[in-house]
């Protein structure tokens, strides 16, 4: 099947001209061009289409999402990260609404306003207490203003580089891919060195994320829905949790003489 340009527009909620302009930039040529000058955009064009809406709408500028999509050539995959990162911001937007629904029920009821409370998810600091508990003060200052100094761009590179790394993740799982195998240690490496790469973090510093750290927050992904939910649930934690394991005692057997 295919479709028209205007059959297209009015189905994704977008004007006709920025489906031009998505050709123009060069992220969505159309299928055909018929008499008159006519666009046709068959099933794997609007799948196109479909990927992305998805990245503009979590904040991508189109030179970021240009580079997602050449990256990331295999769809399944990538609508796969695409899917964590939507069932993520779903849990955010559930945070708000729960958040806005207490700081109602306290006015209406004229209970004191608790500001955890009428600000849980609107920021992503809302970790803060549980990363001051488990590495340091130090640790979520120098992340933090690490994270604040980056310009827009920068923020929306990190983010597609890391919902990348999960759609990996994901699915290298669901194909069963075992975690001593060469494809998932090079995920376990590309993981450790994405750690060590945020100022705050241990190992910052020497470039190379400790042994307790990297099992550490293995057995993390495990335990914690939130974390498990970025490698599409406990299958994918587990591999994450499993192939940090044998990345560190293949690391420090190599480093023994």
């Amino acid at each position: 099947m295919e479709w028209s340009t205007a059959q297209i527009a009015r189905l994704a909620g977008v004007s006709s001209r920025t489906l031009r302009h998505y050709d123009a930039v060069g992220l969505l040529p159309p299928s055909r061009t018929g008499a008159g000058g006519l666009r046709y955009y068959d099933a794997d064009a609007v799948g196109r289409l479909q990927r992305i809406l998805l990245l503009r709408q979590l904040g991508l500028g189109l030179d970021d999402v240009g580079h997602v999509l050449r990256e990331q050539t295999d769809a399944a995959t990538a609508l796969t990260g695409h899917l964590v990162q939507l069932r993520g911001e779903r849990q955010r937007l559930d945070r708000q609404i729960a958040s806005v629904e207490r700081t109602l029920a306290a006015l209406e009821n004229g209970e004191e306003l608790m500001a955890d409370d009428m600000l849980d998810g609107f920021d992503h600091t809302q970790h803060r207490a549980e990363v001051e508990q488990r590495w340091g003060t130090d640790a979520y200052a120098r992340s933090d203003t690490w994270w604040r100094s980056r310009s827009q761009d920068e923020k929306h590179r990190w983010k597609a580089d890391l919902a990348d790394l999960n759609a990996a993740w994901t699915a290298a799982a669901a194909a069963g891919t075992a975690p001593g195998s060469d494809e998932a240690q090079a995920l376990a490496a590309r993981h450790a060195h994405w750690l060590a790469s945020v100022p705050g973090t241990p190992g910052h510093e020497e470039g190379y994320a400790p042994d307790e750290y990297l099992t550490g927050l293995g057995d993390l992904y495990v335990t914690d829905a939130r974390f498990a939910a970025n490698y599409g649930g406990a299958n994918g934690a587990e591999l994450v949790r499993d192939a940090l394991r044998v990345f560190v005692a293949r690391r420090d057997s190599a480093d023994r003489p």
